[in-house]
């Protein structure tokens, strides 16, 4: 069976329509269902700091280059890059709390993502986002790098699942 363009481009709004419906109903059942662990993860935060905002954003690059504000927990010092400009977070990083130390290592410092997934900034599963800064100096290190700015960054990807923060 051979499609006509019509049928081809109207398969692809199809998958696009699903996709999107798929991310906003396990987001919203997420949130729901894990709104009490954040709520006790945001007063864990406020305890080791009262003066920092539980939940903070941050620019990032998603599809087609377009720069969004990405949420997180908070996990670091609020002034973590005030000296030093933006720099990828290493192994004992001294910037990072105590409470940021656990949330990074079960990786529940990604949680408010889902509010992004909901905005349509972000997918459930795809390329995770990087800062502008970074996304200049990797497509310098390697041009194809960009191809990942063809769909939308996710909460999750291969990388995630296979290479950790590799």
């Amino acid at each position: 069976m051979v499609l006509n363009e019509k049928e081809v481009l109207h398969s692809h709004r199809l998958y696009w329509f699903g996709r999107r419906t798929q991310d906003i109903v396990f987001s919203l059942l997420a949130l729901v269902v894990l709104s009490p662990l954040m709520l006790i993860i945001m007063a864990a935060i406020y305890i080791d700091d009262p003066h920092a905002s539980p939940v903070f954003s941050q620019p990032r690059v998603g599809r087609g280059g377009r720069v969004f504000k990405f949420y997180k927990f908070r996990s670091m010092r609020v002034d973590a890059e005030k000296y030093s400009g933006p720099q990828l977070a290493t192994e004992d990083d001294p910037r990072i709390t105590k409470v940021g130390k656990f949330i990074r290592a079960t990786r529940l410092d990604e949680l408010p993502q889902i509010l992004n997934v909901l905005n349509g900034d972000m997918s459930l599963v795809g390329p995770r986002p990087e800062r502008p800064f970074f996304v200049e100096k990797f497509k310098q290190e390697n041009p194809e790098y960009a191809y990942r700015h063809n769909v939308k960054p996710g909460i999750t990807g291969l990388a995630q699942v296979f290479a950790k923060y590799n």
